[in-house]
Protein backbone atom coordinates (compact mmCIF):
# COMPACT_ATOMS: atom_id res chain seq x y z
CA UNK A 1 0.00 0.00 0.00
CA UNK A 2 2.85 2.36 0.78
CA UNK A 3 4.32 1.93 -2.70
CA UNK A 4 0.96 2.36 -4.39
CA UNK A 5 0.17 5.48 -2.41
CA UNK A 6 3.53 6.99 -3.14
CA UNK A 7 3.19 6.20 -6.83
CA UNK A 8 -0.18 7.91 -6.95
CA UNK A 9 1.17 10.98 -5.27
CA UNK A 10 4.10 11.17 -7.64
CA UNK A 11 1.80 11.05 -10.64
CA UNK A 12 0.09 14.15 -9.33
CA UNK A 13 3.31 15.87 -8.32
CA UNK A 14 5.67 15.08 -11.17
CA UNK A 15 5.51 18.66 -12.37
CA UNK A 16 6.53 19.93 -8.95
CA UNK A 17 9.51 17.59 -8.91
CA UNK A 18 10.67 18.82 -12.28
CA UNK A 19 10.19 22.48 -11.54
CA UNK A 20 12.02 22.29 -8.23
CA UNK A 21 15.35 21.11 -9.62
CA UNK A 22 16.94 24.53 -10.01
CA UNK A 23 15.64 25.80 -6.66
CA UNK A 24 16.68 22.63 -4.87
CA UNK A 25 20.27 23.10 -6.00
CA UNK A 26 20.42 26.27 -3.95
CA UNK A 27 18.69 24.90 -0.86
CA UNK A 28 19.45 21.70 1.05
CA UNK A 29 16.61 21.69 3.59
CA UNK A 30 13.16 23.13 4.13
CA UNK A 31 11.69 23.23 7.64
CA UNK A 32 7.93 22.90 8.01
CA UNK A 33 6.10 23.77 11.23
CA UNK A 34 3.17 21.58 12.24
CA UNK A 35 1.18 20.41 15.28
CA UNK A 36 1.23 17.04 16.98
CA UNK A 37 -2.17 15.55 17.91
CA UNK A 38 -3.69 17.40 14.96
CA UNK A 39 -4.19 14.80 12.21
CA UNK A 40 -4.26 15.98 8.61
CA UNK A 41 -4.50 14.18 5.28
CA UNK A 42 -1.08 15.33 4.11
CA UNK A 43 0.68 13.42 6.88
CA UNK A 44 0.77 10.34 4.66
CA UNK A 45 3.08 12.30 2.38
CA UNK A 46 4.98 13.51 5.46
CA UNK A 47 5.65 9.97 6.72
CA UNK A 48 6.42 8.54 3.28
CA UNK A 49 8.75 11.48 2.48
CA UNK A 50 6.86 12.32 -0.69
CA UNK A 51 7.50 16.00 -0.07
CA UNK A 52 11.26 15.40 0.04
CA UNK A 53 11.30 13.45 -3.21
CA UNK A 54 8.94 15.72 -5.14
CA UNK A 55 10.58 18.96 -4.00
CA UNK A 56 14.13 17.68 -4.30
CA UNK A 57 15.19 18.78 -0.79
CA UNK A 58 15.17 17.34 2.70
CA UNK A 59 11.98 18.38 4.47
CA UNK A 60 12.19 18.65 8.24
CA UNK A 61 8.89 18.63 10.17
CA UNK A 62 9.14 20.53 13.44
CA UNK A 63 6.30 20.41 15.98
CA UNK A 64 5.15 23.59 17.74
CA UNK A 65 2.80 24.31 20.62
CA UNK A 66 0.81 27.12 19.02
CA UNK A 67 0.55 29.35 15.97
CA UNK A 68 2.30 32.30 17.59
CA UNK A 69 5.38 30.15 18.14
CA UNK A 70 5.26 29.27 14.45
CA UNK A 71 5.24 32.95 13.52
CA UNK A 72 8.23 33.64 15.77
CA UNK A 73 10.20 30.77 14.23
CA UNK A 74 9.42 32.00 10.73
CA UNK A 75 10.46 35.56 11.55
CA UNK A 76 13.75 34.25 12.96
CA UNK A 77 14.41 32.27 9.78
CA UNK A 78 14.24 28.83 11.41
CA UNK A 79 11.06 27.81 9.56
CA UNK A 80 10.07 28.42 5.94
CA UNK A 81 6.57 26.88 5.84
CA UNK A 82 3.87 26.55 8.50
CA UNK A 83 1.23 23.90 7.90
CA UNK A 84 -2.11 24.28 9.70
CA UNK A 85 -1.15 27.54 11.39
CA UNK A 86 -4.04 29.16 13.20
CA UNK A 87 -5.67 32.02 11.33
CA UNK A 88 -5.70 34.45 14.27
CA UNK A 89 -1.94 34.09 14.99
CA UNK A 90 -1.33 34.81 11.31
CA UNK A 91 -3.50 37.94 11.41
CA UNK A 92 -1.79 39.15 14.57
CA UNK A 93 1.62 38.39 13.11
CA UNK A 94 1.23 40.25 9.82
CA UNK A 95 -0.46 43.18 11.54
CA UNK A 96 2.60 43.47 13.76
CA UNK A 97 4.98 43.30 10.82
CA UNK A 98 5.75 39.60 10.37
CA UNK A 99 6.76 39.01 6.71
CA UNK A 100 4.39 36.12 6.00
CA UNK A 101 2.22 35.04 3.07
CA UNK A 102 -0.94 32.96 3.27
CA UNK A 103 -0.77 30.54 0.33
CA UNK A 104 -3.50 28.02 1.07
CA UNK A 105 -6.10 26.54 3.39
CA UNK A 106 -4.84 23.49 5.29
CA UNK A 107 -7.98 22.25 7.02
CA UNK A 108 -11.50 23.38 7.83
CA UNK A 109 -13.22 22.39 11.04
CA UNK A 110 -16.46 24.35 11.19
CA UNK A 111 -18.27 21.71 13.26
CA UNK A 112 -15.57 22.02 15.92
CA UNK A 113 -16.27 25.73 16.56
CA UNK A 114 -19.92 26.50 17.31
CA UNK A 115 -22.41 28.44 19.40
CA UNK A 116 -24.78 26.13 21.27
CA UNK A 117 -28.11 27.42 22.61
CA UNK A 118 -29.99 25.69 25.44
CA UNK A 119 -32.86 23.57 24.13
CA UNK A 120 -35.17 24.69 26.94
CA UNK A 121 -34.81 28.31 25.82
CA UNK A 122 -36.81 27.66 22.67
CA UNK A 123 -34.39 29.83 20.70
CA UNK A 124 -33.37 28.76 17.20
CA UNK A 125 -31.95 30.54 14.18
CA UNK A 126 -35.52 31.36 13.13
CA UNK A 127 -36.21 33.45 16.27
CA UNK A 128 -32.63 34.37 17.16
CA UNK A 129 -33.62 37.96 18.04
CA UNK A 130 -34.78 36.51 21.36
CA UNK A 131 -31.10 36.39 22.28
CA UNK A 132 -31.30 40.14 22.81
CA UNK A 133 -31.27 40.87 26.52
CA UNK A 134 -29.82 37.45 27.40
CA UNK A 135 -26.36 36.23 28.45
CA UNK A 136 -24.12 34.57 25.90
CA UNK A 137 -20.70 33.14 26.83
CA UNK A 138 -17.80 33.35 24.39
CA UNK A 139 -14.03 33.76 24.37
CA UNK A 140 -13.16 37.32 23.37
CA UNK A 141 -10.79 38.40 20.63
CA UNK A 142 -10.53 35.19 18.64
CA UNK A 143 -12.18 33.47 15.68
CA UNK A 144 -14.96 32.06 17.88
CA UNK A 145 -15.88 35.60 18.93
CA UNK A 146 -15.62 36.86 15.36
CA UNK A 147 -17.88 34.08 14.10
CA UNK A 148 -20.44 34.86 16.81
CA UNK A 149 -20.60 38.51 15.75
CA UNK A 150 -20.97 37.54 12.08
CA UNK A 151 -23.67 35.00 12.93
CA UNK A 152 -25.67 37.48 15.00
CA UNK A 153 -25.43 40.02 12.20
CA UNK A 154 -26.65 37.46 9.66
CA UNK A 155 -29.61 36.54 11.88
CA UNK A 156 -30.52 40.22 12.37
CA UNK A 157 -29.68 40.22 16.08
CA UNK A 158 -28.49 43.51 17.59
CA UNK A 159 -25.21 42.52 19.23
CA UNK A 160 -25.33 45.64 21.41
CA UNK A 161 -28.44 44.23 23.06
CA UNK A 162 -26.86 40.84 23.80
CA UNK A 163 -25.04 40.44 27.12
CA UNK A 164 -21.74 38.92 25.98
CA UNK A 165 -19.73 37.35 28.79
CA UNK A 166 -16.03 36.51 28.40
CA UNK A 167 -15.50 32.80 29.08
CA UNK A 168 -13.03 30.26 27.81
CA UNK A 169 -14.59 27.13 26.27
CA UNK A 170 -14.47 24.91 29.36
CA UNK A 171 -16.06 27.60 31.53
CA UNK A 172 -18.65 28.39 28.87
CA UNK A 173 -19.67 24.73 28.79
CA UNK A 174 -20.12 24.66 32.56
CA UNK A 175 -22.13 27.89 32.48
CA UNK A 176 -24.41 26.61 29.72
CA UNK A 177 -25.05 23.26 31.40
CA UNK A 178 -25.75 25.02 34.69
CA UNK A 179 -28.10 27.48 33.02
CA UNK A 180 -26.10 30.62 33.80
CA UNK A 181 -26.14 31.58 30.11
CA UNK A 182 -28.62 30.86 27.34
CA UNK A 183 -25.92 30.22 24.74
CA UNK A 184 -22.26 29.31 24.82
CA UNK A 185 -19.71 29.61 22.02
CA UNK A 186 -16.65 27.39 22.06
CA UNK A 187 -14.36 25.05 20.16
CA UNK A 188 -13.10 21.52 20.66
CA UNK A 189 -14.29 19.14 23.35
CA UNK A 190 -16.34 21.78 25.17
CA UNK A 191 -18.88 21.62 22.36
CA UNK A 192 -19.70 17.99 23.14
CA UNK A 193 -20.50 18.93 26.74
CA UNK A 194 -22.64 21.83 25.57
CA UNK A 195 -24.63 19.55 23.28
CA UNK A 196 -25.87 17.58 26.29
CA UNK A 197 -28.25 20.49 27.00
CA UNK A 198 -28.47 22.32 23.70
CA UNK A 199 -28.12 22.49 19.93
CA UNK A 200 -26.03 24.66 17.58
CA UNK A 201 -27.61 27.98 16.68
CA UNK A 202 -26.16 27.40 13.22
CA UNK A 203 -24.25 24.33 12.09
CA UNK A 204 -20.76 24.63 10.70
CA UNK A 205 -22.06 23.85 7.22
CA UNK A 206 -24.68 26.59 7.50
CA UNK A 207 -22.01 29.07 8.58
CA UNK A 208 -19.73 28.13 5.71
CA UNK A 209 -22.60 28.60 3.25
CA UNK A 210 -22.73 32.29 4.19
CA UNK A 211 -18.95 32.73 4.19
CA UNK A 212 -18.24 32.27 7.92
CA UNK A 213 -15.35 29.84 7.90
CA UNK A 214 -13.27 28.08 10.55
CA UNK A 215 -9.93 26.96 9.26
CA UNK A 216 -6.18 26.66 9.56
CA UNK A 217 -3.86 27.84 6.85
CA UNK A 218 -0.60 27.24 5.01
CA UNK A 219 1.83 30.12 5.35
CA UNK A 220 5.33 30.81 4.08
CA UNK A 221 7.87 33.53 4.66
CA UNK A 222 7.93 36.29 2.05
CA UNK A 223 11.60 35.64 1.33
CA UNK A 224 11.07 31.91 0.79
CA UNK A 225 8.17 32.55 -1.57
CA UNK A 226 10.21 35.08 -3.54
CA UNK A 227 13.43 33.07 -3.71
CA UNK A 228 11.99 29.54 -4.06
CA UNK A 229 8.54 29.77 -5.63
CA UNK A 230 8.90 26.35 -7.26
CA UNK A 231 9.40 24.73 -3.86
CA UNK A 232 6.29 26.42 -2.49
CA UNK A 233 4.31 25.27 -5.53
CA UNK A 234 5.71 21.77 -5.17
CA UNK A 235 4.69 21.66 -1.51
CA UNK A 236 1.16 22.72 -2.36
CA UNK A 237 0.88 20.17 -5.18
CA UNK A 238 1.99 17.29 -2.95
CA UNK A 239 -0.53 18.46 -0.35
CA UNK A 240 -3.31 18.54 -2.94
CA UNK A 241 -2.46 15.02 -4.10
CA UNK A 242 -2.40 13.74 -0.51
CA UNK A 243 -5.79 15.30 0.19
CA UNK A 244 -7.27 13.67 -2.92
CA UNK A 245 -5.83 10.28 -1.95
CA UNK A 246 -7.22 10.58 1.58
CA UNK A 247 -10.71 11.44 0.34
CA UNK A 248 -10.65 8.42 -1.98
CA UNK A 249 -9.97 5.95 0.85
CA UNK A 250 -9.80 7.51 4.34
CA UNK A 251 -9.69 4.25 6.29
CA UNK A 252 -6.61 3.02 4.46
CA UNK A 253 -4.70 6.12 5.50
CA UNK A 254 -5.77 6.39 9.14
CA UNK A 255 -2.88 4.25 10.52
CA UNK A 256 -0.22 6.37 8.80
CA UNK A 257 -1.85 9.66 9.79
CA UNK A 258 -2.23 8.47 13.38
CA UNK A 259 1.47 7.65 13.51
CA UNK A 260 2.44 11.09 12.24
CA UNK A 261 0.03 12.85 14.60
CA UNK A 262 1.14 10.86 17.64
CA UNK A 263 -2.40 9.63 18.32
CA UNK A 264 -4.26 6.32 18.47
CA UNK A 265 -6.30 5.34 15.45
CA UNK A 266 -9.73 5.73 17.06
CA UNK A 267 -9.00 9.29 18.19
CA UNK A 268 -7.52 10.11 14.80
CA UNK A 269 -10.58 8.78 12.98
CA UNK A 270 -12.96 10.71 15.24
CA UNK A 271 -11.12 14.00 14.80
CA UNK A 272 -10.73 13.62 11.05
CA UNK A 273 -14.47 13.05 10.84
CA UNK A 274 -14.99 16.73 11.64
CA UNK A 275 -12.22 17.99 9.35
CA UNK A 276 -12.43 19.09 5.75
CA UNK A 277 -9.59 19.48 3.25
CA UNK A 278 -10.65 21.91 0.50
CA UNK A 279 -9.40 21.23 -3.00
CA UNK A 280 -7.15 23.74 -4.72
CA UNK A 281 -10.05 24.65 -6.98
CA UNK A 282 -12.30 25.34 -4.00
CA UNK A 283 -9.60 27.40 -2.28
CA UNK A 284 -9.44 29.68 -5.30
CA UNK A 285 -13.17 30.40 -4.98
CA UNK A 286 -14.86 33.47 -3.46
CA UNK A 287 -15.21 32.01 0.04
CA UNK A 288 -11.47 31.43 0.34
CA UNK A 289 -8.46 33.00 -1.37
CA UNK A 290 -10.73 34.51 -4.01
CA UNK A 291 -11.86 37.21 -1.57
CA UNK A 292 -13.39 35.66 1.53
CA UNK A 293 -10.13 35.23 3.42
CA UNK A 294 -9.08 38.79 2.68
CA UNK A 295 -12.36 40.09 4.09
CA UNK A 296 -12.15 37.82 7.12
CA UNK A 297 -8.56 38.91 7.80
CA UNK A 298 -9.68 42.52 8.11
CA UNK A 299 -12.68 41.49 10.20
CA UNK A 300 -10.63 39.42 12.62
CA UNK A 301 -8.09 42.23 12.98
CA UNK A 302 -10.90 44.65 13.83
CA UNK A 303 -12.28 42.29 16.49
CA UNK A 304 -8.81 41.79 17.95
CA UNK A 305 -8.23 45.55 18.16
CA UNK A 306 -11.60 46.18 19.77
CA UNK A 307 -10.73 43.63 22.45
CA UNK A 308 -7.14 44.71 23.11
CA UNK A 309 -5.37 42.01 21.12
CA UNK A 310 -3.96 44.50 18.62
CA UNK A 311 -3.00 48.14 18.95
CA UNK A 312 -3.88 48.93 15.35
CA UNK A 313 -5.19 47.38 12.15
CA UNK A 314 -3.94 47.74 8.60
CA UNK A 315 -5.87 49.45 5.83
CA UNK A 316 -5.44 46.51 3.47
CA UNK A 317 -4.57 42.84 4.07
CA UNK A 318 -4.85 41.61 0.48
CA UNK A 319 -1.08 41.75 -0.01
CA UNK A 320 -0.58 39.00 2.56
CA UNK A 321 -2.65 36.49 0.56
CA UNK A 322 -1.10 34.85 -2.51
CA UNK A 323 -3.17 32.34 -4.49
CA UNK A 324 -0.62 31.85 -7.27
CA UNK A 325 0.79 28.65 -5.77
CA UNK A 326 -2.58 26.91 -6.12
CA UNK A 327 -2.81 27.52 -9.86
Amino acid sequence: MKTATRTGLFCATALAAGLAVSAASALDKVTVAYFLEWPTANQVAQIEETYDEAMGVDVEWRAFGNGNEMTQAMVSGDVQIAYSQGFVPFVVGVTNGAPLKLVGVAVTYAENDLCVVRDDSGITKENAKELEGKKVATPFGNVTHYKLLRTLEHLDVDVNKVDLVQMNPADAAVALVRGDVVMGCAFGGAIDRMKTVGSPLMTGAEQEAIGINTFDIVTVTESFAAEHPDLVRGFMEVTEAANIAYKADPDARIPTIAKAAGMDEDATRAMLGNFGFPSAEAQLGPNWLGGGIQDMTAGVAKVMKENGGLETVLDDYSGFVDDSFLK
